[in-house]
Formats: C-alpha cells, structure tokens, sequence
C-alpha cells in the first residue's frame, strides 16, 4: 500500500502489541539484589500466581501475527500472480537480519568484554538476552507459508481456520497419550505433563491459526460488533474448559508456570479468540480516534521503532540494573503482596525505559544511514541459502545465549543478511 491509503488500524494494533510485549518483559523480570550485588533474576510467575492470569493481556503475538496477515496479504497475493513470492519473503528476512546483525556484534562485543573483566550482570542476564529471539524464528515461518495461507483461505475459507484448530486438537491428544474419553480435568495435565513429542508441530500449526484468522479478516469473512462479541465469548468460554481440564494458567513459555507455548497448546487458541474478537469490538470507535492527523504521525514513529525496540529491549536491563544499584534504588522490591513491591516495579521499568531511550535512537540513525539500494536478484538459490543461514544463526544464538550463541548468530546471520540483499528484488507490502 502507498502511505495515503495503507489502513493505519492493523498498523496501530501491531505497534501496541509490540509495546505491551516489550512493558510484559520488564514487568516480568525481578532482579534480586544481595550485599549490594545482583545476584540474579526471578520471574514474577515463579513468585506470584495471579500473574498466570496477567499473561491474558500481556500475551500479544497471536495478535502480531494477525495484524501481520492482514498487513501482508495483498502483497503477498499480487506476487502470487507473477511467481516473485519468495523474493517478497526475502524482503521481509532481510528486514529482520540486518537489525538482528547490529544487536549481536554488540552482545558479541559485551560478552568478550565479560570474558576479559569476569563481569557479573552478563552472567545472570546471559540467555535472557537472546530468548526473545525465537519470536524471529516463528514469524519467519508463518510468513514464509502466507502464499499456502492465502490459497487455502481463497478455497475454504473459514473452514481452514477450523481445520488448523481441529489439527493442533489432535496433536494435543496424540501428545498426550489419549486414546479414549478420559475425564476433563485430566485432559489438560495429561498433555503438558507428558514431553512435547509429536506436540512440536503445534509450533507451527497454533500459530498459523491467526494468521489465517488475519487474511480471512482482510477478506472480509467475518466483521462487526456481533462477530467481535461472539469471538470474546467463545475465548472466554474455551480458556474457563481449558483451566477446568488441567492446562496452566499461564499463556508464555515458562515451566515454572506450566507451559502452554514451547510447544503451543490447544489452550492457548483461546486467547487468540480473545484478541480477534476485541480488534472487532474496537474497530469502530479506533478508526475515529486514528483519523486524525496526530494519532497517525505517532503510529508511524511507533511501527518505525517497533522492532528495534523489540531487539533491544531486553539489554537495556544491563544498565538499567547498574544503574540501579548505583543509586540505591529499589530495583529489588521483595516479593508481591510486600510493602514497596509495586513501587519497585514502577522503578524498575521507569529505568528500563531511560537506558533503552538512547540506545533506540542511535539504532534507529544508524539503521537509517546503511544503505537500502536492493542489487539485483540472483535467483531463488540465494534466498534459501539465506534462509538457512538465517534459521542456523538464530537457533544457535537461542540454544546458546549471549555467549556463545551470539557469536555463532552473528557469522551465521551476516551470511544471510548478505545473501538475502543479493538475492532479494526489494519487493514490500
């Protein structure tokens, strides 16, 4: 779409998803702090049940990927006609890759400087600092199979998102061993008990749902307020028998919560009932609001600084905790339910959000003054190879942490970010 017509709604709704992941993150982290010394991190899960509940909200890719869809599915199908699909998937690879390079010489760059002064606050934020990385990963996936997604919804419609749920169903029961009818309340304990198994394929399968979800919306399949209020109450309805058959409560991916994310479970759909259904009920009073001129100019600064601060995000709690303890600040507030807990947490992101203030913006100029002229494509070869040298980096880099999985990243994902640009025709939308 041209910047005159390209609908400011889905753009809106990605660049709030990408806030309330990255506020999610930061909430999520407490640093505990011993003789003036960090000493480590906590999860709020693993210190407060009620935040099983929060992860309903905070919980937000379902809803980039929708978003994700609906911004992409024109695009991706005027491609389709001329068979340049997979360079239109290159472009977006390489939009991811050249970012990620920049984030990983600096981590590499830490890590070596960690080796040589034995330095603490990289050891206890090492695979913290990379985790977040698998987000990559999976977009990258279900974008790559967006020309699959597009034929299946021309050809079923609707139906395909009911086959995609029914599929992730079975994978659940197969996982879990079942065979014949076992009471409710077992169903859920059974499957996340037992190990992941032939429930890895849900890693792709749970979250090609809104995906699929998002081009049907972009095609006009379902809309209104009847349709929002009707998806709201389905996903409410689903997460209450999810929860009664023994799924956790928690919707990301933590043991010490349960796990319904590495891999996805049939519980987590329901959140994603939840999130398309309230893009429906707020459709109307968001479009008012995002006519005006400034609501728009703040979307597109906002979907500009997205990912990098995304990528970034998680390292501004470096020097955030430094300067934490610098300053006697109450960086480590106890436990939930304590006096000062949540004042702490306020203290807490307030930090986070002035070191990653500056390290965004020089990011962002230096990000803007790399070059953006696209050479010629060399044909599908380069794109593979870029794909794969991508996939490698990027798993090495989750499977090791910042060191020294980074380093390993970094080789691998410079190679394809250099293939990528050789063999990518700029395609966009």
């Amino acid at each position: 779409m041209t910047r005159s017509t390209r609908d400011p709604y889905p753009d809106a709704l990605r660049a709030l998803a990408l806030l309330v992941v990255v506020l999610g993150h930061w909430i999520a982290t407490l640093p505990r702090v011993s003789a003036d010394a960090l000493v480590g991190t906590d999860h709020l899960l693993a210190v407060w049940n009620p935040a099983g509940l929060l992860t309903w909200l905070v919980q937000v890719v379902p809803l980039f990927v929708f978003v994700s869809a609906v911004v992409s599915a024109d695009g991706v199908e005027r491609r389709l006609k001329d068979g340049r699909q997979a360079h239109w998937w290159a472009g977006r690879a390489l939009g991811l890759a050249r970012p990620t390079v920049t984030y990983l010489v600096v981590l590499v760059g830490l890590a070596l400087a960690a080796v040589v002064g034995h330095g603490g606050l990289l050891r206890v934020f090492n695979t913290s600092l990379t985790v977040h990385l698998w987000f990559l990963l999976m977009l990258l996936t279900v974008q790559a199979l967006l020309p699959w997604c597009l034929r299946l919804d021309a050809r079923h419609g609707l139906r395909a998102v009911v086959a995609l749920v029914a599929l992730a169903a079975v994978l659940d029961l197969i996982r879990g061993g079942v065979t014949a009818p076992v009471e409710l309340r077992d169903l859920g304990a059974r499957v996340t008990a037992r190990p992941a198994g032939v429930g890895w394929i849900n890693m792709l399968v749970v979250w090609l749902i809104p995906q699929q979800l998002g081009i049907a919306w972009r095609r006009g399949r379902f809309r209104g307020v009847a349709a929002g209020l009707g998806l709201v109450v389905l996903g409410a309805v689903w997460l209450i028998l999810a929860l009664a058959s023994g799924y956790p409560t928690a919707m990301v991916g933590v043991a010490l919560a349960g796990n319904n994310m590495l891999p996805p479970t049939i519980a987590l759909v329901g959140v994603m009932w939840l999130q398309v259904g309230a893009v429906l009920l707020l459709e109307r009073p968001a479009r008012r609001w995002l006519a005006g001129h400034t609501p728009a100019r703040t979307i597109a600064v906002l979907g500009a600084l997205g990912m990098p601060l995304y990528l970034w995000h998680k390292l501004a709690e470096l020097p955030a905790a430094w300067v934490g303890l610098r300053l006697g600040l109450p960086i480590d507030a106890g436990m939930p339910g304590e006096p000062g807990f949540w004042l702490g947490r306020g203290c807490w992101i307030a930090l986070c959000l002035a070191m990653v203030a500056p390290v965004i913006l020089a990011v962002v100029r230096f990000e803007l003054r790399r070059t953006r002229d696209v050479p010629a494509a060399h044909g599908t070869a380069r794109i593979v190879l870029g794909g794969v040298a991508l996939y490698t980096g990027l798993g090495a880099t989750l499977a090791l942490g910042a060191w020294p999985g980074a380093a390993i990243g970094l080789l691998a994902v410079g190679l394809a970010s250099w293939s990528l640009r050789a063999g990518n025709t700029g395609a966009s939308g």
